[in-house]
């Protein structure tokens, strides 16, 4: 019978720290949030276990149910336009660049910076250019002959949300170009070179070689992306405040849990309304990861490149 091989002790103690960081700071956070989402205040203000009528309000109690879907469905559209618009950009950038063009480094560079900026000046920034009483959108979009298009986007329910999300991409693109850009650099100078012997042109080699190639990476950015734009609040807030108006036009699952969690709804008991909407979060978040681990994992599994 082979003799077990000891447990390496020196691993254990190397990651101890991290462990104990994570656990402090994200897990117990975690599983105090949802403890007191099945708890609410009694008449002498101590917690009281409920089970799971705080979720049930939220679902059923129009007053709870109708912002929540408000929220839910407005963060799905923000995690649309990021989707749609920010990786694809970021993949076409990363193709780009990845073609060693000259000076690659500063375009890179001039690309990812939004992304490091704080976003509250991101967010008073463009609130202050889209302002139709001092904002210079109005002098640019005429002096482009587009000054028909001018309109107050960030003042209108139809224009707020997608102008934000747009907003957001273009602050954030810098993060899954690098990522794609990270992966296309991988790929061996000798599977493009043959290509090209063989004739193949530039669409040719991107769909048949660096597509499948980082189709990997593609999944991964898809799921941060998700993760990200659930768990999205700044941005909101800073440009449209806590209420995410015009008449909750933006409000995201973020800015909808901070507004029940400290008391903007009016309601008694609202923290531990505001742990049951990040309840919610965190069970939708945690959907969208199994999708991607049990759905696009697999079928990469099962892709012949």
């Amino acid at each position: 019978m082979p003799r077990r091989k000891p447990f390496p002790i020196h691993i254990a103690i190397f990651l101890a720290p991290a462990l104990l960081v994570y656990t402090l700071f994200m897990i117990y956070p975690m599983f105090a949030s949802l403890w007191l989402s099945l708890n609410n205040a009694t008449a002498e203000g101590k917690d009281h276990f409920v089970g799971l009528a705080n979720y049930q309000t939220l679902l059923t109690n129009e007053q709870w149910s109708r912002p929540l879907w408000n929220a839910l469905g407005n963060n799905f559209v923000f995690f649309i336009f990021h989707m749609l618009v920010q990786n694809p950009v970021g993949l076409f950038l990363a193709v780009l660049l990845a073609g060693r063009v000259r000076g690659g480094w500063v375009y890179r560079t001039l690309i990812f910076t939004p992304a490091i900026l704080s976003v509250v000046l991101i967010g008073f920034s463009w609130r202050m250019i889209l302002s139709p009483a001092w904002g210079i959108s109005h002098g640019l979009l005429s002096a482009i002959g587009l000054g028909g298009l001018d309109k107050p986007w960030l003042g209108l329910e139809s224009t707020t949300l997608p102008t934000l999300s747009l907003i957001s991409v273009w602050q954030n693109v810098g993060i899954p170009m690098m990522l794609f850009l990270a992966a296309l650099i991988r790929i061996p100078d000798e599977f493009l070179e043959a290509a090209r012997v063989d004739g193949a042109g530039a669409w040719r080699i991107f769909w048949r070689i660096q597509l499948p190639l980082v189709l990997p990476t593609v999944g991964i950015v898809a799921v941060l992306t998700f993760v990200g734009n659930f768990n999205a609040f700044d941005l909101i807030y800073a440009s449209q405040g806590a209420l995410a108006g015009p008449n909750f036009a933006a409000d995201i699952m973020g800015t909808f849990f901070y507004r029940t969690f400290f008391g903007f709804q009016l309601q008694p008991g609202s923290p531990y309304m505001g742990a049951a909407v990040a309840g919610v979060m965190l069970l939708v978040i945690l959907t969208g990861v199994l999708i991607y681990l049990f759905g696009w994992q697999r079928r990469l599994q099962n892709i012949e490149y």
